[in-house]
Formats: structure tokens, C-alpha cells, sequence
């Protein structure tokens, strides 16, 4: 076992806070409509939250995912080089990327998420299934070009992001993404990345407001993460959560909704919500395969191989990075 607290690199300020949460908090409450990104709903106990969320019966795409990852091992050893290291766009899950990581003959294992204790137990939990892998955890802001430890600098690359979290962008940021991931990993570097399919309506809307409240609670929790690290107010029993499909940019929406006029603080700003106004904070975009190929070719990736799952609701792509060219 060769893990470490790997390599900080989140700013905080002199009391703790993270200040890129605190300026995009910030500035989130001050637009209109009123968003704030879906990344900071995974702190710590937004990471635990989301690890539940991938068991229940309405949310499909982890089961779908798992089942092309159990399916698909020769392919992946065929498409894959042996002694790549594995860099993985959030911590681990326990269970998508001990599939992955079994399959191939991977040379190091580098998670990266904004959450470290979160990336640090998921890092410690790897370990312990593969001991004579090197594990180097990182917390940082993957949507920014990260530095990845020198033990990993000289070993070609292969991208993990499993979970379709790419839907959670709109197009340009997610091209950003991908472009900044490019970066990250190098030229001769691949890309294996989740892509979650359109389907009916009914069951996305089910997928992302549960009978149980677990979504319900993830989308909540932004909220208390707020008041407790930037002195907020918000009164919580005032917000609901709200999911629903919007068609004319093929997502799932997640809104924090007021059910009636209130006023809060954040960090010693003022702010106000009309009753029924909503505080925007995830997108889960879905796609077909002309949206999902033109995404990865605009973000510098070449798609390989495609995979579905067998009830056709999920897909797995794996990319090779684009080699820059002087003519169509």
C-alpha cells in the first residue's frame, strides 16, 4: 500500500473556507435566475449522500454502468495498454472502479476530488483490494488543469469519469472540461467516461427525486453546507427540492424551491427569495450518440469504442485524445 494524503491544492482562506466555494456561493445568489454549481453539492456528506443515492431502485444509471464494466473486460484489456496510470476525474466508487482496475494492468491509480476526506477513505478502501498498486490521491478542482505527482509524470495516461457527472455541465463548460482533462493527462493519453442516454421522461424525473427523500436531502444539504462554512442563514425549512425534465436542452433539473418569501445571509452579504423562486443546482444533461461524439471531438477526444448497457439506458465511450492536425 503505497498511499499518502496526496497532494492539497484546494485555497482556503485564513479561517478554513474554501474561497472559490465562497465566491461561486456568491455569486450564484446575486444572478438572475439564481445557480450555483452542482460540484459543491459533494462535500463530505453530499459524497455519502450521492454514494446512497447510486443504490436506489429508482436510479439506474450506476447499475447500468456496473453491468457494461462486469461485461466488457476483454474489450477493455484488448482497447487498453498495460501500464497506464489511471486517473480517475472524482474519488472512487467501491464499486465501479475495482471493476475497471481488475480488468486492466494499470501501473498507478491516481483519484482526484475536491472532497478529501472523502477522496482519502475511498483512496484507503482501494488499497486494501489492491495492495501492490500505487495510490497517489489528489484533492483538487478537476474542472481546472490539475498537476499530478511526479511519480505518475513519465507513465501514459488513462482518464476514468464514470457516472455521466459530464451531464452536469452545459455544453461549453463541459467542453472546457474536457479540453482541461486533455491537459491534464497529455497527448497519447485515453479517456474512458460515462454518458447517461435521453429516455422517458418518467423515469429520469423518478431517477432524481426518489420515493425515499435521498435525493431530496443531496440537493438539501448544499444549503446547510452553506450556512455551516459561510455563516449562512438560510432558514431550511423554507426550501424543497424540485426535479424536473426539461426538454428543449434534454436535461434533468434540480432546483431548490421556496415555498415561501424569505431573507438570509451568506458570508455578511444579504440576499432574498420570492416565494416559488429557485435556487438552480445541478443539470444532468442526457444524450445520443451524434451529441455524445460531438461533445468529445469539440473537447479534443477521439471516441474509440462505445458500449451500452442491456436495456439500452446507459453508455461507456472510451476516447483517445485528438492529435492536432492542419487540414479537415
Amino acid at each position: 500500500m503505497t498511499t499518502g494524503r496526496g497532494l492539497a491544492l484546494v485555497e482556503r482562506d485564513q479561517h478554513g473556507v474554501d474561497t472559490a466555494f465562497r465566491a461561486d456561493v456568491l455569486e450564484g445568489l446575486a444572478q438572475e435566475p439564481k445557480a450555483i454549481p452542482a460540484r459543491w453539492l459533494y462535500d463530505d456528506a453530499g459524497s455519502e449522500l450521492f454514494e446512497a443515492i447510486t443504490q436506489l431502485p429508482e436510479y439506474y444509471p450506476t447499475r447500468a454502468e456496473t453491468e457494461i464494466l462486469s461485461g466488457r473486460c476483454e474489450d477493455f484489456r484488448r482497447l487498453i495498454p498495460a501500464g497506464r496510470a489511471v486517473v480517475e476525474f472524482g474519488s472512487g466508487s467501491s464499486v465501479k472502479t475495482p471493476l475497471l482496475l481488475g480488468c486492466i494492468d494499470p501501473a498507478a491509480y491516481v483519484p482526484l476530488d475536491i472532497s478529501g476526506d472523502f477522496l482519502r477513505s475511498a483512496a484507503e478502501d482501494l488499497a486494501q483490494r489492491f495492495p501492490d498498486l500505487p495510490i497517489h490521491p489528489v484533492e483538487a478542482d478537476f474542472m481546472k488543469p490539475v498537476h499530478l505527482p511526479n511519480q505518475v509524470e513519465g507513465l501514459p495516461k488513462l482518464g476514468f469519469f464514470p457516472g455521466s457527472t459530464i451531464g452536469n455541465m452545459v455544453a461549453r463548460t463541459a467542453v472546457d472540461l474536457l479540453r482541461s482533462m486533455r491537459a491534464t493527462l497529455g497527448a497519447d493519453s485515453q479517456l474512458l467516461i460515462g454518458m447517461d442516454l435521453i429516455k422517458d421522461p418518467d423515469v429520469l424525473e423518478a431517477a432524481y427525486d426518489d420515493a425515499q427523500g435521498v435525493t431530496a436531502e443531496f440537493n438539501l444539504n448544499l444549503a446547510k453546507r452553506i450556512n455551516r462554512e459561510l455563516r449562512g442563514t438560510i432558514p431550511l425549512d423554507a426550501l424543497r427540492h424540485v426535479a424536473v425534465w426539461n426538454d428543449t436542452f434534454a436535461r434533468i433539473e434540480m432546483h431548490l424551491k421556496a415555498e415561501r418569501a424569505i431573507e438570509f445571509e451568506v458570508a455578511g452579504q444579504h440576499f432574498a427569495l420570492a416565494e416559488g423562486e429557485t435556487i438552480h443546482t445541478e443539470n444532468s444533461h442526457k444524450f445520443d450518440r451524434r451529441s455524445q461524439y460531438t461533445l468529445l471531438l469539440a473537447g479534443g477526444w477521439t471516441p474509440v469504442e462505445r458500449w451500452l448497457d442491456s436495456e439500452g439506458r446507459f453508455s461507456l465511450i472510451l476516447a483517445d485524445a485528438t492529435r492536432p492536425r492542419n487540414a479537415p
